[in-house]
């Protein structure tokens, strides 16, 4: 397996990076394309991710046959293994005669059945950035070689299926094997010690930069809604992964005057009902949660059911909205989750959240929210 040799610094140790099985599938149809429409196989396809770190992959299991090829890569998930560590990711690839490229799921792939997930109803539960990078792979040897017509590639993960029971997917309603994901191309490990020092230290540094108002979010989706939507500076910003509770702690003891959070429902939707980690393996509670307080607000038997087997937040949300439920329901979470927020800093720290989601955009702000996004807000000196 050929080992990606790139490092970071989590806290006081120095971790290895792995790649996503989106990187791995990208390679994998490379490699067999490249056969294809060469008749060679490389020795090593190299993959350019998203994150701007290349990776270069082993191709492994190499079979051939008139008009297609197939080939696997093996899944390095550095010093952050999850349950797809080690996996296989096969790719195979055949002609068409249409120009253009198709990318579809096989064996061990999982299929999407219920609406609110990255892919519609029926498709591989191949999410979108990977892809992009499949098809970027793909296109990317039509067009080295010059040649005519156009490229299928269906991924597989041949322990997929048997993967999948260790993950949420049957839950979501994938079914039939995992999902093949990663927005950067990336893994970046995850040392749950690491990270809550990396967290402590970046909180360290912002408060004896001077700063006694501190933005924070839960990852990407967060610091990016922050940023383009909101308008914030995020010069120091500090993002807590899944440790929301030990951020407040850490921000409470240097005596932050005030702690602005803005996040996803789906990720915020766990401190409103009471968990301060929000790693999935460690407390979830998203539909039982939202279920409560759309009961509170009065939805009927049916919507309440329709709610508890929704896949995603969205999904249940878009459920809130016909009914006339969605302000009220969103609401009440917002208070839920300032109430528990408030009872986690104590009194000396000013806390306020911003809740939004991708879809529905703006769902909620804390009483006390507009104030510290005033302070935040670029070009106002938010941080002094």
């Amino acid at each position: 397996m050929a080992q990606l040799e790139h490092y970071i610094t989590v806290g006081r140790d120095r971790l290895r990076c792995g790649y996503t099985t989106g990187t791995c599938a990208a390679a994998a149809a490379r490699g067999a394309a490249e056969y294809l429409l060469t008749g060679v196989w490389p020795a090593l396809v190299r993959v350019d991710t998203p994150a701007g770190i290349p990776v270069e992959a082993e191709l492994l299991e190499l079979r051939s046959g008139p008009g297609w090829a197939a080939c696997a890569v093996r899944k390095d998930g550095g010093d952050d293994p999850d349950v797809t560590s080690g996996a296989l990711v096969t790719a195979r690839v055949e002609r068409t005669g249409a120009p253009g490229v198709s990318i579809d799921g096989g064996e061990g792939v999982g299929r999407v059945t219920r609406p609110g997930l990255d892919q519609p109803v029926g498709a591989a539960a191949i999410n979108t950035v990977p892809r992009r990078m499949i098809a970027g792979a793909l296109e990317a040897v039509l067009a080295r070689t010059g040649c005519s017509g156009g490229l299928k590639a269906v991924i597989g993960v041949p322990d997929g299926a048997a993967l999948a029971a260790k993950t949420f997917n049957p839950r979501l309603g994938i079914v039939g094997g995992i999902s093949i994901l990663g927005t950067s191309g990336i893994v970046r490990p995850m040392s749950e010690a690491a990270l809550v020092d990396s967290i402590a230290l970046e909180l360290d540094m912002v408060r004896a930069a001077g700063a006694e108002d501190v933005l924070v979010t839960p990852g990407n989706y967060g610091s990016d809604y922050a940023r383009d939507v909101l308008g914030l500076d995020l010069d120091r910003a500090v993002s807590c992964s899944n440790y929301l509770g030990a951020a407040i702690d850490r921000a409470a003891g240097l005596g932050f005057r005030s702690f602005l959070l803005v996040g996803h429902l789906g990720k915020l939707i766990k401190a409103a009902g009471g968990a301060m980690n929000t790693h999935s393996r460690v407390a979830d509670g998203r539909r039982e949660t939202l279920t409560a307080h759309a009961a509170l607000c009065g939805a009927p038997p049916a919507l309440l059911r329709a709610l508890f087997e929704s896949a995603t937040t969205d999904a249940a949300l878009a459920l809130l909205e016909p009914a006339g439920l969605l302000g009220p329901v969103t609401a009440s979470l917002t208070q839920a989750l300032y109430e528990n927020l408030r009872r986690r800093a104590g009194e000396t720290m000013n806390i306020q959240a911003v809740v939004f989601s991708n879809r529905f955009g703006l769902l909620g702000e804390t009483s006390g929210a507009g104030e510290l996004l005033a302070r935040h807000r670029r070009g106002k000196g938010a941080h002094t």
